[in-house]
């Protein structure tokens, strides 16, 4: 793809997103579309948000879990970038119509307090620049169809990098705690959809360990001259299966003594 290519691929993400008018398939739009070209297409999608007023506040670190990483044929997560407007209280009513096919995610969030990058960073260097840790729910949503009417072909992972690596919203609990007051890999979630129990997991969902999942964007980051910034918000990945958020969905996620966090969809 050319730069100019990237362009438009991103003004039709951010035309889908206004209008609540899904696009086509950028995979098959674009035949040949590499993951670089993907990652090209979503910073001229954020570039574009960016010069509208929107600040960056984080990142969002994907497809962390064996069985998302089958189901795409890839071997390596990906990532988004979280702005400003994205962010939503705890327990807050997210307005009709404000995205076009919500799902949820349980995960738990890492909050920086010094920047952290490098080839050779390490895990140690992890929990040294986290400020603290919280149970957080991610809300995703994709400005591209699922799948392509005429042909039947899913997206696939240049589609969903593309589109901010499907982000949309994130919300974090109250609780905060020491990135190592806690073994991570045993920290689990109930999430329940109105009452009734849809999804549990464990933190080990996320390549084992969430703190792996941030040392592998902070790694990744450094191949690009990027870093992980003092007070960024980082989504290390969800231990569960999304669960679809129609109008009237609530969703409530315990976390057992790690906390909880809720949304609801009006």
């Amino acid at each position: 793809m050319t730069p100019e290519q990237h362009q438009e691929a991103a003004e039709r993400l951010c035309q889908a997103e206004t209008t609540g008018q899904q696009c086509g398939l950028l995979s098959l739009a674009y035949p040949g579309m590499t993951l670089e070209d993907a990652y090209a297409v979503q910073q001229a999608l954020i570039r574009q948000k960016l010069t509208s007023g929107r600040r960056k506040i984080g990142w969002k670190i994907g497809l962390t879990s064996r069985a998302m990483q089958q189901a795409l044929n890839i071997t390596t997560p990906d990532s988004g970038v979280l702005l400003d407007d994205m962010l939503f209280e705890n327990g807050a009513t997210v307005p009709a119509g404000r995205f076009i096919q919500p799902r949820v995610e349980a995960e738990i969030a890492f909050v920086m307090k010094s920047p952290l990058a490098g080839a050779d960073c390490s895990r140690a260097d992890v929990l040294a620049a986290t400020d603290h840790v919280a149970p957080s729910l991610e809300i995703l949503d994709t400005r591209i169809l699922r799948a392509d009417p005429e042909t039947g072909q899913a997206r696939i992972i240049t589609d969903t990098i593309s589109d901010n690596a499907a982000n949309a919203g994130i919300v974090l609990g109250k609780e905060r705690h020491a990135a190592d007051a806690h073994d991570l890999r045993w920290v689990g979630a109930i999430t329940s959809r109105n009452g009734t129990v849809e999804e549990t997991g464990l933190g080990a969902g996320v390549l084992n360990d969430p703190v792996t999942s941030v040392l592998w964007l902070a790694r990744r980051m450094a191949e690009y001259g990027q870093q992980i910034e003092a007070g960024d918000i980082v989504l290390s990945g969800s231990f569960i299966r999304p669960i679809e958020c129609p109008p009237g969905t609530e969703i409530a996620a315990d976390f057992g003594p790690f906390g909880s966090v809720s949304i609801t969809f009006a």
